[in-house]
């Protein structure tokens, strides 16, 4: 029987692991396949019940997942948004562990009190994902703050959507971190939609990136359906945070295929929109590539694909028959009366 410091090695060593694994170009295919079929089974669980509260998910998107999590360390600090199961799966966290918080389960990262929107594994990097629209950038700015004060060789990444571009945590956040040339990185998903709100429509500009310009900051446009066009646009924003070269914006340029959030079927959308950015699915551009460089092909992609399925199915009923999290829990991190 494992104790419970032994347990916690294991998950660091696996989470690590898979962390590594995506050196491999095929292993980074099949997580992208592992992020959309497991946020496909989420929505289900959702419609079943199963998943209490509300919850969002990553479909579309996972080419950035990915091209962040090949690029930073496991040292580095992430700060991402509700939208964050996909991040955590490509940073390293198991799926146990992801689904485990989603459905309260005591195996979750943070012992199942924090659900679907509070994710965090220190050992992969991935600080608490925040509930509030942008409260990420703030906190990346902070973890950056602390690099640069301990002298510390990490850097900092927030995540966020282009909603978030409107917020005033993300004015100051760029702000302090141009004055202070912290070493951070601000990732915008633009995803199209602010909640269920086209950009055009409480956006003044196109291009996120050009609010760059008002914080004297480098900015990329990256196309986010490609995963080594992210990697590379954030290669390039990291080495210049890490060589004193201060913060950098990178937008890339994507579309969810889900709704908001739970039962959103996103019928505010435009005829055709979504089948538009559908043949640009990121899933199916990079089996292409892999293909047609000969390290896949269409055989053993299709039972890849099969094999993902079936290890989600097993997935579910692993965490369906795990413990609940126990009332306690609440209260397992709080210190009371001063800390006695």
């Amino acid at each position: 029987m494992v104790g419970k410091g032994g347990l916690l090695v294991m998950i660091k060593s696996q989470q690590l692991q898979r962390r590594e694994s995506l050196n491999d170009p095929v292993s980074r295919w099949d997580r992208m396949l592992e992020i959309r079929y497991f946020e496909d089974r989420i929505k289900e669980l959702f419609a079943e019940g199963l998943v209490h509260g509300t919850t969002h998910t990553y479909q579309g998107q996972e080419a950035i997942a990915i091209g962040i999590a090949m690029t930073l360390r496991p040292t580095d600090n992430v700060c991402c948004t509700y939208r964050s199961h996909g991040i955590a799966l490509a940073l390293g966290m198991t799926t146990d562990s992801v689904l485990g918080e989603i459905m309260g389960r005591a195996i979750g990262s943070i012992g199942g009190v924090g659900g679907s929107m509070h994710l965090s594994d220190a050992s992969i990097g991935l600080l608490p994902t925040s509930a509030i629209v942008g409260g990420g950038i703030p906190v990346a700015a902070g973890a950056a703050l602390s690099a640069q004060v301990l002298g510390e060789d990490r850097c900092a990444v927030a995540v966020f959507g282009d909603g978030a571009s409107n917020i005033g945590a993300f004015h100051e956040g760029l702000n302090l971190a141009s004055v202070w040339k912290l070493p951070v990185v601000f990732i915008c998903e633009n995803n199209v939609y602010g909640e269920y709100s086209r950009i055009n429509l409480t956006t003044s500009v196109e291009d996120i990136s050009i609010r760059a310009e008002s914080y004297s900051m480098p900015t990329e446009i990256i196309d986010g359906q490609s995963v080594d066009k992210v990697a590379q646009g954030v290669a390039r924003a990291v080495e210049r945070a890490r060589s004193g070269g201060g913060p950098t914006l990178l937008e890339c340029k994507t579309y969810r295929y889900s709704g908001h959030s739970r039962a959103d079927a996103g019928l505010y959308r435009p005829a055709g929109e979504l089948e538009e950015w559908l043949k640009r699915d990121p899933i199916d551009l990079y089996e292409a590539q892999l293909i047609e460089a000969g390290l896949l092909s269409k055989e053993r992609a299709q039972t890849i694909r099969q094999e993902i399925q079936e290890r989600i199915a097993q997935l579910v009923e692993r965490v369906m028959a795990s413990p609940l999290a126990d009332v306690s829990a609440m209260f397992r991190n709080i210190s009371i009366g001063g800390g006695q």
